[in-house]
């Protein structure tokens, strides 16, 4: 994953972007590989996905000739918006309690 984390860094360049690797499932048989990302500011998913795809034979070529090994699983590219969901949560939560303590104040 460290790999592939800096082959995104060198060949991927989102303007005021950040593309970071949240999870990478493999299928039992190695051939396949689901790839998750996340992208801040979100409004560029779309165009890392893009970039990515466009990128996935190089990086695995790459990843061959870096780690000797005979074959490397295709790599399929998703979004990941965990981290969004959850600073949601976490924002909803932090105004209940605002409202919890406000109304514990008035009483």
């Amino acid at each position: 994953m460290a790999e592939l984390a800096n082959l995104i860094a060198q060949h991927i360049n989102l303007e005021h972007g950040l593309i970071t690797i949240a999870y990478v499932d493999c299928s039992p048989d190695l051939r396949q590989a689901k790839i998750g990302v996340s992208v801040l500011p979100e409004k560029f998913t779309g165009t890392a996905l893009k970039e990515l795809n466009q990128h996935s034979r190089a990086f695995s070529q790459a990843i061959i000739k870096k780690t000797r090994l005979r074959q490397v699983p295709k790599l399929h590219w998703t979004a990941d918006f965990t981290e969004a969901k959850a600073a949601e949560i976490e924002r909803i939560l932090r105004e209940d309690q605002e409202e919890i303590d406000k109304a514990k104040e008035q009483s």
